[in-house]
């Protein structure tokens, strides 16, 4: 797959680029390159990232960081039995659990959400940093919610972090998540709160808290373009209906008149 020339594979993290290192000079560009790809793509193009990350794949399926990048390539693709395999493989090679919320999730995807219970309540979830055990309540309560327990899914995500008035980078989906499950369950006010506290908390507009919060109020958004074309298609049938009664004058001008007949 081309790869544009502004693309060196020096933008890769540090970490990653180390292990690369295990290979040989030339193909270890090849697979940074690939990488970069992945990450650049994988939020506006799912498709074009996968493409690459199966190339990088291709090239170093021993390499742990690849294969992780394989992993979350398939997983925004919804491909989950695909990632959950690549985020197994990259897991064996580190050793370590942060990728144990993504693995349960794709339990989710693939239908089985009591297996990403079960996930969510093993000893590896102990290890995990505060981010990752953030994740991994997020995704209990929405394997709660695909099993119908909206109740459970609302008791899941009460905790310290959705108390908490210091903003983390994961604080404005967490808040969204309680919301979105109070409505979800019939509680409106409740819902419309947090959806409130979950806009104050999104400063990089990760969710579409605003959008939801507008809907509650009962605000309606009026598309700019939808309004030029229809104030566009009323011109057009002004200057129709102008045009049709200088036709009908013109008639009437030439048309011989009651005392022009005598």
């Amino acid at each position: 797959m081309p790869i544009p020339e502004d693309v060196t594979g020096d933008e890769i993290d540090k970490d990653v680029k180390q292990e690369l290192q295990s290979l040989p000079k030339t193909l270890a560009e090849d697979v940074a390159r690939n990488l970069v790809m992945v990450a650049r793509l994988i939020d506006e193009d799912p498709e074009g990232a996968y493409g690459y990350s199966r190339v990088a794949l291709r090239l170093a399926s021993r390499v742990a960081a690849v294969r992780e990048a394989a992993g979350f390539a398939a997983y925004a693709n919804q491909k989950y039995s695909e990632a959950l395999a690549e985020f197994r493989a990259a897991r064996r090679m580190t050793g370590t659990v942060d990728l144990w919320p993504v693995m349960a999730d794709c339990e989710r995807g693939l239908g089985r959400p009591e297996k990403a219970l079960d996930m969510a309540g093993a000893p590896e979830v102990n290890k995990l940093d505060k981010a990752g055990q953030v994740e991994m309540r997020l995704v209990a309560a929405g394997a709660r919610r695909d099993m119908g327990q909206l109740d459970a899914a609302i008791v899941t995500l009460q905790s310290p972090e959705l108390a908490s008035h210091s903003v983390q980078p994961w604080t404005a989906r967490l808040r969204y998540a309680y919301a979105d499950a109070l409505l979800a369950a019939g509680r409106e006010d409740e819902a419309r709160e947090w959806f409130a506290k979950a806009v104050e908390s999104d400063r990089d507009g990760t969710t579409d808290a605003s959008d939801r919060l507008a809907e509650l109020d009962g605000v309606d958004f009026v598309d700019a373009l939808d309004d030029g074309e229809d104030d566009e298609d009323g011109a057009d049938e002004a200057e129709d209906e102008a045009e049709d009664v200088a036709e009908n004058k013109s008639e009437d001008d030439s048309a011989p008149r009651r005392g022009d007949e005598d």
